[in-house]
């Protein structure tokens, strides 16, 4: 869980995205062909972390060969330390996996990212805290006197703040420990910390098949302002405007990905799996966590990828309001819905 810390490096890297922009080391969509002799217009498209069932349709897409009777040809990567965004706003990818927080600080800054977020690969906020079962803290306001494992991030103890507060909690009472967790398990087991900021998805699906009974609260149960876009698809602005049919078709194939892991999360967890065989060691959890975001990934939305304006510009007001970015921002800026398929 390394967002927030990515959050930070996020500034510097503005500095590398001018200067690989500058040097002229675009991809905006090379050509290639396929083995039938087809011309196929080569796609980059950075992941924001290691494979894992938030990207599913991706591989599904890629897999059933979606993306090639579009006429492309989808190259993934894995994203550098300081995140997809850089690399998008670069040209070095068309498209990648980020999230609304990311998409906001990267549009805040004295030189803003070249970045648009194209469509959601979630309808909903799926993050909140866990915790063990039994011990107070299936509301906020249980947090108070308990170890949260924390990145010290601005934007995170802000949203725990206003959660706990809106409990009729006391922030300063929450022991806040530094975090050094990387299996959520293991650190609940231990009581190495007791509360921990997690993705229900996976974490919270984790918890489940180890057998390990928690409580959990959705910050966007406690404040709907939290019920923000994570993670999303971000497209390189020049590339959306140069390219709009070819992000259209991307698109719309992405979709069609999704919509068959929705239909069949079996199946498109075995096809995330032979992408990624590291992932069969975690074969149980891969499937139930597919299960379980067959139902997140268009929820009650009109079609895939859609955002809600309004949702949309309540977070970046909030965030606005409590002076969490580097520059104020448009609340209304930083996203398009003109490039999904029709529902």
């Amino acid at each position: 869980m390394k967002m927030w810390k990515r959050m930070t490096a996020m500034a510097l890297a503005v500095v590398m995205a001018l200067s690989l922009a500058a040097c002229g080391s675009t991809q905006q969509g090379t050509a290639s062909q396929s083995e039938d002799g087809q011309d196929l217009q080569k796609i980059t498209f950075v992941l924001d972390w290691t494979p894992n069932t938030n990207h599913t349709g991706l591989y599904v897409a890629m897999e059933k060969g979606y993306f090639a009777d579009a006429g492309l040809e989808v190259e993934v990567v894995q994203p550098p330390e300081d995140g997809a965004e850089v690399l998008v706003s670069s040209g070095r990818a068309q498209f990648g996996v980020s999230f609304q927080d990311y998409v906001a600080a990267a549009l805040s800054g004295d030189a803003p990212l070249d970045i648009t977020a194209v469509a959601a690969l979630l309808q909903h906020n799926t993050s909140g805290i866990i915790s063990r079962k039994g011990e107070g803290m299936e509301t906020p306001k249980g947090m108070e006197g308990h170890k949260y494992a924390t990145w010290n991030a601005p934007v995170e103890q802000a949203t725990l703040r206003r959660v706990i507060e809106l409990a009729g909690g006391d922030f300063s009472k929450v022991e806040m420990i530094p975090s050094t967790v990387t299996d959520e398990v293991s650190a609940l087991q231990s009581k190495s910390v007791d509360a921990i900021w997690i993705f229900y998805a996976w974490a919270g699906i984790a918890c489940q098949v180890a057998g390990l009974e928690t409580d959990y609260f959705a910050f966007r149960d406690i404040d709907p302002v939290f019920d923000f876009y994570t993670p999303l698809v971000i497209a390189n602005n020049d590339f959306l405007a140069e390219n709009p049919e070819t992000a259209k078709a991307f698109l719309e194939a992405l979709a069609h990905g999704y919509q068959d892991a929705i239909a069949d999360p079996e199946g498109a967890a075995e096809i995330l799996m032979k992408a990624s065989p590291e992932l069969k060691d975690s074969a149980e959890l891969v499937v139930e966590s597919q299960k379980y975001l067959a139902d997140q990934y268009v929820a009650d939305a009109a079609r895939w990828g859609e955002f809600d304006p309004e949702r949309w510009s309540a977070y970046f007001t909030w965030l606005n309001e409590n002076d969490l970015l580097e520059n104020p921002i448009d609340p209304a800026v930083g996203f398009t819905n003109d490039f999904l398929p029709n529902a």
